[in-house]
Order: C-alpha cells, then sequence, then structure tokens
C-alpha cells in the first residue's frame, strides 16, 4: 500500500489544511468533492489531483485509476451547518450518510486494506451535558446534522466488525482558523471591520464550546489514522477547555483592538446545545494532545482577516 491519501470534501475548508498537512509531510494527496478548481489552485494546497464529483463508485474508481488504491481515506465531505440542515434535511442526509456509504461500500469491494477516517461531529453528543464529554457518553444529537453524522458513524461500526474495513472516527469540536469564512469568528471580524459597535449575538453568552484551532485538528485527524481497526475506534477532537461564546467574542474584540461590545438577544437557536466540551483523556493516551491556546488562536485568526480584508481591496 503506497503513501497516498484521498481527502472526500477536500475542497472544505478542514480538507485544504489537512491535505496541506499531509502533503508537508511528503505524502501523495489526492481530493474528491463538489466544485471546480484548477490544478495551480489545488496544488498550492498540497493536492497532486483533483475529482470535482460526489462521492460515488464511479468516480472513486476514477480515482484509484489515477493515484492506485490508497492507504487511507479522510471523509469529510458531508453537510457542515446544523442550521441548515433544518432547512434542508434530506440534502443533509444524502452528503453526509449516503457519501459515507458509498465511500465504505467501495472499500470493502475494491480497496479493503484501505482505511477510512470519517470526520464526525461532537454533534452527535445533543445537549445536557454539564461536564467534559467521553466517547463512551451515550449519543443523543438533537439536530437533523447530529443525526446524520451519528448515522454515517453507525456505517463506520457496521463496516468494521461486518467486513473488517478499518475505520477510525474523530469527533471534532468547534474548529476554527484561518480560511473559516463563516461562524461566529468570521461575522464578528466582519461586522467589527464595517465599524459596527454593538454586536449582537443570540443566545446568552454563557454556552460554552470546545474551540479547536485548526493546526490541532489536521493534526489529530492525522494522528488518528493510525489506530483505524476492526471495532469502529473513536476518537474526540478537542481542547478539553470549556469556553463561552462569550469569553470568545471578548477575545476577538481584544485581538482587535476595537472598543465595540457585544450584546446577546437571548434566543437560542434548534439545535444549539449549552455545552459541548471533549474529554480529551482518549487523544492523550495517542498522544495527539492540542497545542495551539486559544488566545493565541484568535489573534492568528484576527491577524489572517485582517491580511485577507487589504489583499482584498488593494
Amino acid at each position: 500500500m503506497s503513501d497516498t491519501f484521498w481527502i472526500t470534501g477536500g475542497r472544505g475548508f478542514i480538507g485544504r489544511h489537512l491535505a496541506r498537512h499531509l502533503a508537508s509531510m511528503g505524502a501523495r494527496v489526492a481530493g474528491l468533492g463538489y466544485g471546480a478548481w484548477t490544478v495551480a489552485a489545488a496544488m498550492e494546497w498540497g493536492l497532486s489531483h483533483w475529482l470535482n464529483g460526489e462521492v460515488s463508485e464511479p468516480n472513486l474508481d476514477r480515482l484509484a485509476g489515477t493515484t492506485g488504491p490508497p492507504r487511507s481515506v479522510f471523509h469529510l465531505a458531508g453537510g457542515s451547518s446544523v442550521a441548515l440542515s433544518f432547512e434542508t434535511p434530506a440534502e443533509d442526509y444524502r452528503r453526509s450518510v449516503e457519501s459515507t456509504s458509498n465511500l465504505l461500500e467501495w472499500t470493502r469491494v475494491h480497496s479493503p486494506k484501505t482505511a477510512v477516517v470519517l470526520a464526525s461531529s461532537a454533534a452527535v453528543y445533543g445537549g445536557g451535558h454539564l461536564e467534559r464529554i467521553l466517547e463512551s457518553g451515550v449519543p443523543r444529537p438533537v439536530s437533523p446534522y447530529g443525526v446524520h453524522k451519528r448515522v454515517a458513524e453507525l456505517l463506520c461500526e457496521s463496516y468494521s466488525r461486518s467486513f473488517g474495513v478499518r475505520t477510525a472516527i474523530v469527533r471534532l469540536f468547534s474548529v476554527y482558523g484561518p480560511e473559516l469564512r463563516k461562524q461566529l469568528l468570521w461575522d464578528l471580524c466582519e461586522r467589527i471591520s464595517k465599524g459596527v459597535t454593538d454586536l449582537e449575538l443570540g443566545g446568552t453568552g454563557e454556552e460554552r464550546r470546545d474551540w479547536l484551532h485548526i493546526t490541532d485538528a489536521v493534526r489529530i485527524l492525522k494522528g488518528t489514522e493510525g489506530w483505524a481497526d476492526d471495532s469502529g475506534f473513536i476518537v474526540n477532537g478537542g481542547t478539553g477547555l470549556g469556553v463561552s461564546v462569550r469569553e470568545l467574542a471578548e477575545l476577538v474584540l481584544a485581538s482587535w483592538g476595537t472598543n465595540a461590545r457585544v450584546i446577546f438577544s437571548g434566543k437560542t437557536r434548534p439545535g444549539d446545545p449549552e455545552s459541548l466540551v471533549a474529554d480529551m483523556t482518549a487523544a492523550a493516551g495517542l498522544q495527539i494532545i492540542p497545542a495551539m491556546s486559544l488566545r493565541d488562536g484568535v489573534r492568528d485568526y484576527v491577524e489572517w482577516y485582517r491580511r485577507s480584508r487589504e489583499s482584498t481591496h488593494s
């Protein structure tokens, strides 16, 4: 088996950073997912080959014909928004569940030595958690997005135990970092840059999340690959530190150096648990503990945002 890796959803935020990380280690990386990408743009992110299309048997065959069977597939294709999963649940199901089924079946039939690493989500845990969450905790997803991620996990577990397909599951918590052009940090920076001084956010501000910088997220994904087995290995991808939305927003303001203030509407969104914080005991045993502090990570994001805005307007 070669040191070739595939990334489904390779054009997405995590996928691009993972491709660059793997390429920096000397690996050959190919990607599959939605969106046209020039050869030059794909290579800039470390991808030697990019195939624009869905995760289907014909496309997987085409990719294998170009690169040969991969050592591992990092399966990042799938739904990426809790809110959108409420608006278009069938589409979220298709992206998260059907793509996983197609990949696992192709692996079983055509490349049984290939490992599959599924990027799942802390959304599978749902609400009602007051402490750090262990991987052994009972999943109780409260959104279509979380349900579909859990179904994708169950498919991995089934293919591992029934057919010997080696899988590993990483339940990623709140991943952020440069190039992420959506969600909380992006929204705050966008409004600050436009001179907004009263930044209203939903919720109470006391919702606790586990904020994982992208550099650590890709390290956890790669570090988990070697632990893929036939039992459906699962590990949390977080930091173990719970930080409120209010505290994160204050870090953004401090990094920007603005006198703007954050206020909260008190209105919570569907599928938005009060607390999602990882227990990282298992990850510590794999020696893949995150290294980036939240303060440094937020500063890194704000600096990237400012550079990207300046280049856009220059």
